[in-house]
C-alpha cells in the first residue's frame, strides 16, 4: 500500500467511526446478507501469504469455499499450525509488517512473547466496543468522564489498546479524559483523589484482582470512592457475580448492571466481546438460580457472559471450543484461541430465560427511571477459559509448565513427586492469591523451611518463565500460598487416577 492510500484508507475509517451512530454500528448484522466471515476468508486467502501457503499444504483450492457450511469445514488455525509456524510479515497482508503501525506482546507457556501487530484501522473496531460500555453503561456521552487506565503499560496489549480507544471516543465527541497510571497503584490513587472531583465520574480500567486491591487501598487510607461515581471496567478472567456486589458495595454502587463491564479480550485480535447491561442482568439471574445455569451452560461454574457482533468477530463452536474469524493486523480464519464455551442467539437466550420465568428486559426496565441502554439484538457468547490447563491471575495466564520447573530445582527436588494442583483462590475478603498444594515425596514429613522454599522456587521460576506474571500480578500477590500435602492424598493425588495439575 502506498503512502496516499494509506492515508485516505485512515481518513475513511476514522471519518467513518466518528460520524456513524453506535446504534446504526451494532445493527449491521440484521442488515447484512453477505457473511462477513466468507468474505474475510476470500480477501485473506488472496493476500496473506501465510494462509495461502496454509491452504496450499492442505490442498484447499478457496475459489471452492462459497458458502457458510463450506467454510465452517476449513481447518481452524492456532498458534501452533500457524502464527508459530511462519515469519511475522508473512502473517501480515501482502506479506508486509510495516502495513501496520503498532506491536503487542503477549506471553505463552514458554514465557516468549508472541507479537501481534496491528494498524490504527484495527482500533477502531475494538473502540466501538469501548463506546458501546461508555454510551450504554456509564451514559459517558452526557457526563464528564475521567478514564484512569490501570492496565499494563508497555508492549501489553491491554494498556496501549484501552487508551488508545478512550482517546477515539473522546475525538467522536464524547467528554471523556484519559490518564494512564498503569498498574502503579500509588499513581492511580493521586489521581484519582486529586482530578476525580473535577468530573462527574471515574471509571477505572484494569484486571479485576488489580481493581479491588486498589479499592481496598484506598479504603484504608481513607479515600471516599462514593464521591467519585466510580465505574469499572475489566478484563482477563472469570469472577462471582458475589465479587461484583461485594465491590460495587465498597465503591458505593447502586445498579451492577450499568456499573459494570467486563471485556472479552485477547492478544491476539483485541476486544471479541463485551459484557453489557442486558448480560449482567442475564448472569446475576444465573448466578442465583443455578440449575438454570446447569441448564444452559452444561456446566456448574459460571463463565463469563457477553455479547459480540458477528460483523466484527464472527465466533463458532467446534468441540466444546471456541473459534472466531476477525481482521487485524494479522487476520485470522477460524483461530482456535483454546477458550472453553459456547454461543446462544439473542432469540433463544430470551426464551430461555422466559422459561425459567424472567425477563431481563422488564428487570432493566424497573432499575433505570428512563428508558434503558445497553438492549441490542447482539448474539452471546459465552467463556470458560483457557482449555489448556491455565489459570488466569489478575490477567496473566499461567501455566502448570511454569510452576513444575520450580519443583524441578537442586535441593526441591529431593522433596517432592513433582504433582502438584494449582488454583485461584479467593480468602474471605475476596482477595485472590496463587494457590499450589504440592505432593511431597514417599517418607518427607514436610517442615516449615520447605514450605517457604519450594514457594520461593515457584516464584523464582514463574518472575523467570512468564513474562505476564512479572508484568501484570502485583509484587505483593506475587508469592504463591504453597500447601505441602502427603503422598497419595485423598482430595489432591489419589492414587490410580490421572493427575489434574490445575483446578478452577
Amino acid at each position: 500500500m502506498n503512502h496516499k492510500s494509506r492515508q485516505q484508507q485512515v481518513i475513511k475509517a476514522f471519518e467513518d467511526f466518528l460520524s456513524t451512530p453506535l446504534e446504526t454500528l451494532l445493527q449491521r448484522h440484521l442488515n447484512t446478507q453477505t457473511s462477513a466471515a466468507l468474505t474475510l476468508f476470500h480477501d485473506v486467502a488472496a493476500n496473506v501469504p501465510a494462509y495461502k501457503a496454509f491452504l496450499a499444504e492442505r490442498e484447499i483450492n478457496p475459489a471452492t469455499i462459497q458458502t457458510l457450511e463450506e467454510f465452517q469445514k476449513l481447518p481452524a488455525i492456532a498458534k501452533q499450525n500457524y502464527i508459530l509456524r511462519y515469519p511475522l510479515a508473512d502473517l501480515c497482508r501482502n506479506g508486509q509488517l510495516q502495513a501496520c503501525d503498532m506491536i503487542a506482546a503477549s506471553s505463552g507457556s514458554s514465557g516468549k512473547p508472541t507479537f501481534w501487530p496491528r494498524f490504527f484501522t484495527d482500533e477502531l473496531q475494538i473502540a466501538t466496543r469501548f463506546e458501546q460500555i461508555f454510551h450504554d453503561s456509564f451514559y459517558a456521552d452526557t457526563r464528564r468522564t475521567l478514564a484512569v487506565i490501570c492496565f499494563t503499560l508497555g508492549t501489553w496489549v491491554g494498556g496501549m489498546f484501552t487508551t488508545n480507544c478512550c482517546r477515539y471516543l473522546a475525538s467522536k465527541g464524547y467528554p471523556i479524559t484519559v490518564i494512564t497510571p498503569g498498574n502503579n497503584k500509588e499513581e492511580i490513587l493521586r489521581v484519582v483523589q486529586e482530578l476525580g472531583s473535577a468530573f462527574e465520574q471515574v471509571v477505572l480500567l484494569g484486571y479485576p484482582p488489580f481493581l479491588k486491591d486498589v479499592i481496598d487501598t484506598g479504603i484504608a487510607r481513607g479515600v471516599e470512592w462514593q464521591q467519585y461515581q466510580i465505574k469499572l471496567v475489566m478484563a482477563g478472567e472469570v469472577f462471582s457475580e458475589e465479587w461484583r456486589s461485594l465491590v460495587a458495595q465498597r465503591v458505593g454502587l447502586q445498579n451492577p448492571c450499568y456499573d459494570f463491564a467486563s471485556l472479552y479480550g485477547t492478544a491476539d485480535a483485541g476486544v471479541l466481546g463485551n459484557e453489557t447491561p442486558l448480560s449482567i442482568c442475564i448472569r446475576r439471574f444465573l448466578a442465583e438460580n443455578p440449575d438454570a445455569a446447569r441448564a444452559l451452560f452444561g456446566e456448574s461454574r459460571l463463565p463469563t457472559l457477553v455479547q459480540y457482533d458477528p460483523c466484527s468477530r464472527f465466533f463458532e463452536v467446534q468441540d466444546g471450543g471456541l473459534l472466531f474469524s476477525g481482521d487485524n493486523g494479522i487476520p485470522l480464519v477460524r483461530y482456535d484461541i483454546l477458550d472453553t464455551g459456547g454461543i446462544i442467539s439473542y432469540d433463544a437466550m430470551l426464551q430461555f430465560l422466559a422459561e425459567w420465568g424472567f425477563n431481563p428486559l422488564e428487570n432493566l426496565r424497573s432499575d433505570t427511571q428512563q428508558s434503558p441502554r445497553g438492549i441490542h439484538q447482539l448474539p452471546f457468547v459465552y467463556v470458560f477459559g483457557r482449555s489448556n490447563f491455565t489459570v488466569s491471575y489478575f490477567g496473566a495466564n499461567i501455566y502448570p509448565e511454569n510452576v513444575t520447573v520450580g519443583l524441578e530445582q537442586p535441593g526441591i527436588q529431593e522433596w517432592v513427586t513433582g504433582k502438584f494442583v494449582l488454583q485461584v483462590k479467593e480468602d474471605a475478603d475476596k482477595n485472590r492469591f496463587l494457590s499450589v498444594v504440592v505432593e511431597l515425596g514417599a517418607g518427607v514429613e514436610g517442615s516449615e523451611d520447605q514450605r517457604v522454599a519450594i514457594a520461593s522456587s515457584i516464584l523464582s521460576q514463574l518472575l523467570r518463565l512468564n513474562s505476564e506474571f512479572a508484568n501484570y500480578v502485583p509484587a505483593e500477590y506475587q508469592t504463591p500460598q504453597v500447601t505441602l500435602a502427603p503422598m497419595g492424598d485423598a482430595e489432591y493425588f489419589p492414587v490410580g487416577v490421572k493427575h489434574r495439575y490445575t483446578r478452577k
